[in-house]
Order: structure tokens, then sequence, then C-alpha cells
């Protein structure tokens, strides 16, 4: 005798939704990683300007260093790229040009000098980059279990 309860053939909603939340949230996490690590190593460190349209070149660090990437919870999605310039327009110049204000040390005084800024960008190349490689992210991702 063949019995089938119909209860067993159902998915349970919440045990499928937290599964699934579990691998957005371990995917979006590993995309942001891949992201922010071309970015960065895009940005090269050397002394000079980069040509327009290359990436910025990293003359003390900071920029790079300050690439970073977080999961946006109320948007359910990944954001990434630099924070912590406090009142700094240079991240956005950067990418994608601009006017800004340029200080300098001449002769112990500090000048400043407006100046237009060619794009650079550094975040759209690495997202760009990348692109291919996400979709076989979510392979496997979601099993039974949440795990």
């Amino acid at each position: 005798m063949i019995t089938m309860r119909i209860k067993d053939m159902f998915f349970d909603r919440h045990v499928v939704m937290a599964a699934v939340d579990n691998a957005k949230r371990k995917v979006l996490s590993k995309a942001g990683a891949f992201i922010r690590t071309a970015a960065k190593t895009s940005i090269r460190k050397r002394k000079g300007s980069a040509p327009p349209g290359a990436p910025p070149h990293s003359h003390e660090g900071s920029l790079r260093r300050l690439i970073l990437f977080g999961y946006d919870k109320p948007n359910d999605s990944v954001v990434v790229g630099p924070v912590g310039f406090k009142q700094s327009e240079a991240p956005s110049v950067l990418e994608y040009g601009g006017d800004t204000v340029v200080f300098r040390r001449r002769g112990g005084k500090l000048t400043s000098q407006k100046v237009k800024i060619a794009p650079r960008p550094y975040m759209a190349p690495a997202l760009e980059k990348e692109r291919p490689k996400l979709p076989l992210l979510w392979r496997n991702s979601i099993r039974k279990g949440g795990s």
C-alpha cells in the first residue's frame, strides 16, 4: 500500500526563503569582493598622472586602501567603491572627470588652483571586467538545508 501526504509535496516556504536569502548574501558578497579586487589592482603605484581614460595612479595609497564593499540590505544589493574621503570629491572626479581645486605648497605657501580633470575610471571598468563571472557565482548557490 502506498501512502502519500499532500503536505510532503509542498516546499517549506520559510526554509526555502531563508536558503535563498542566505545564498543571495553570499553571492553578492563574493561579487563585491571580486569587483573591489579588480578596482584595487587597476590602480598602480606610480609617480605622475595617468593618461585620460586609464585608471588613476596611486601616489600614497589611500584610494586603493579605501575601496570597500558592503551588502545593502534595504536595496538587496552590494555597493562597491571608495569610502572615507571626508568632504572630498577626488574619487568621483577621478571616475567621471570634472572641475576640482588642487592645493600645492610653493615656497612655504599653500596655493590653490582650479583644474579640469579628465576621467580616469577605475570602478566601471572593474565591474565590466568581472561581469561575465557574476552569473557563475549563482551556480549551485542554493542547497538543501541552506548551506
